[in-house]
């Protein structure tokens, strides 16, 4: 865990995305061109405990991402299964965040929702203003993703759902998923790997296409 930000300890940073605050690193045209200002959009990603939304945030993130997380106890034992992921130790209680350059002109700020039921109220908060979302799915634990995938249906937010591969488990094609999830054929589906920035990024820019797919003009 980085360097905390607040009295609790609550609100950390990963030290991983200091390759992203080169200084000597080239300036993007629209921060030195005011007639170029981006636009900034919002999206989220969702899905069950564990399945990767954290890492998927750090990943993709050019700034420093904020999480807040707080270690497990064994009070939670009962409601968080760890048996998919044996190593956390962790759990995101509000939110990640982190910043993203498409383009000159595109800005995406990320936001991962808590996966615990428990924290699900405060999704009604992170939509607000949000143009699309990812549903994080997990081929051990697919149940898992069905309140973010019926939530993002009740809103009418646009919607991909991204395959997070673990090693080790089976690899399916993405209509196996799209059938085992009855997601509808205009839906994206992908296979990627949260840890890996290229496929996040890929993710992200098929999400942005769809949800202007989907948006009236």
């Amino acid at each position: 865990m980085g360097s905390a930000v607040s009295e609790t300890g609550l609100f950390s940073t990963s030290p991983a995305a200091d390759r992203d605050t080169d200084p000597d690193e080239p300036a993007q045209p629209w921060q030195y061109d005011r007639s170029r200002a981006p636009v900034a959009v919002k999206v989220l990603v969702a899905g069950g405990f564990g399945v990767g939304k954290t890492t998927f945030v750090g990943s993709v993130s050019e700034i420093r991402p904020l999480r807040t997380e707080a270690v497990m106890t064994e009070a939670a034992a009962p409601t968080d299964d760890l048996s998919a992921t044996p190593d956390k130790h962790t759990t995101t209680v509000a939110m990640d965040f982190g910043r993203v350059t498409l383009d000159d002109d595109l800005v995406l700020y990320v936001y991962g929702t808590p996966g615990q039921e428990r924290f699900w109220f405060m999704w009604d908060d992170l939509v607000r203003g949000a143009v699309g979302g990812i549903v994080l799915a997990d081929t051990r634990r697919l149940r898992d993703c069905f309140p973010a995938l019926d939530y993002f249906e009740s809103c009418g937010l646009p919607y991909a759902v991204a395959v997070n591969h673990f090693e080790g488990t089976r690899a399916y094609e993405p209509e196996d998923v799209r059938e085992a999830l009855t997601i509808p054929a205009h839906v994206p589906v992908v296979i990627m790997d949260a840890r890996r920035r290229v496929t996040v990024l890929e993710s992200l820019m098929t999400l942005v296409g769809h949800a202007l797919d989907s948006t009236p003009e």
